[in-house]
Formats: C-alpha cells, sequence, structure tokens
C-alpha cells in the first residue's frame, strides 16, 4: 500500500515537458496579471480589475491581439511595458514550437533554401 502511495506521488510530481510547458504559460501569465493590477500599471492610477488584467495578459501571451480596454489610453507607459514583455515572451514560445515541428517534420533544421 505504501509503494503504491509513493508511485502516484512520484507520478503527480514528476516533471513531464508538457507538465513543465503547461505551468510556464500560467506563470508568465499570471505575472503578467499581478504587474497589470498594480496601480502603477494605469494612467490613473487606480487598480486594474483581476478579469481586465488576466485576459489581457492571457491574450497578450497568446498573441491574440484582444482587448477589453482601450491600451493607448487606460494603460500608462508602465503597464504598456509589461503588455509589450508579454507579448515578447508568446512571441518566442511561438517560434520556438514552430521551430521544433520543423525539426520534427525534416529531421534537421536549415537557414537556407
Amino acid at each position: 500500500m505504501a509503494g503504491q502511495l509513493t508511485r502516484v506521488r512520484r507520478s503527480l510530481f514528476a516533471v513531464h515537458p508538457a507538465r513543465s510547458l503547461v505551468l510556464a504559460f500560467a506563470a508568465v501569465v499570471l505575472l503578467g496579471t499581478f504587474l497589470l493590477t498594480l496601480p502603477v500599471s494605469s494612467e490613473d492610477g487606480g487598480a486594474t480589475g483581476l478579469v481586465t488584467a488576466l485576459f489581457t495578459a492571457t491574450s497578450a501571451v497568446c498573441v491574440t491581439g484582444l482587448v477589453v480596454v482601450d491600451t493607448g489610453t487606460y494603460w500608462s507607459g508602465f503597464g504598456e511595458g509589461v503588455i509589450l514583455a508579454l507579448i515578447q515572451v508568446g512571441g518566442f514560445g511561438i517560434m520556438t514550437m514552430a521551430s521544433l515541428l520543423a525539426l520534427l517534420v525534416s529531421g534537421r533544421l536549415r537557414l537556407r533554401m
């Protein structure tokens, strides 16, 4: 019985590539959400709602471009910088996945055509 519990515990907390990818995505979104909820992120200095910050951070990391509030007028320079950083991280993720897919399909990755 104790052996089964140990195996279950090991499998739950084992580091799998898919689990690492999902956790990294969630961590970036949550960090972006936290930074966007800070009063320094909004132009008027007020706190941003959790749903607005979460939606904006998720949209930025996924590089979809959907927004709830007008980015140019609502967010301060700090908030726009956070959104820019989230877009960059999302873009790096897309390029990494595309490179891995090309490597998987062709067997090698070349820069020349």
